[in-house]
């Protein structure tokens, strides 16, 4: 799958959490989110709020706007790249475990997609 396709389906499938994503589909899109968040960051910065004796960094709308709108479709295509690999997208609740979750669920994301077809759908081209 291409960047811009990749890019298409995400919003295409906006909340849908049934079916299958490609290891291709799902690094693009994490490099799109993360190329237009510090897009973000840099054309509209937040500013930083002293409270008490901290420098706290606030986001700015924009940027809060973003987050918001990307929150729903990361979830939904990180559940459908668990299911490329024949597993439960509800694995992606490991990253409740401090450090070693984050890393089990990291494997499970790069890991190459079945051949076959799955208990979530046909193999993907």
């Amino acid at each position: 799958m291409t960047f811009i396709e990749a890019i298409k389906s995400y919003f295409k499938k906006y909340a849908t959490f049934n079916g299958r994503a490609s290891r291709s589909e799902f690094w693009f899109v994490v490099l799109f989110t993360a190329l237009v968040s510090m897009a973000i960051s840099i054309i509209a910065p937040g500013h930083t709020q002293m409270m008490g004796n901290w420098d706290v960094q606030q986001n700015s709308p924009l940027s809060s706007l973003w987050s918001l709108a990307t929150f729903v479709p990361s979830l939904a295509i990180t559940w459908r790249r668990l299911h490329d690999v024949n597993k439960s997208g509800a694995w992606f609740f490991f990253v409740l475990l401090p450090i070693v979750g984050w890393i089990l669920l990291l494997i499970q994301l790069v890991k190459d997609s079945d051949a076959a077809a799955n208990q979530y759908g046909e193999a993907l081209k």
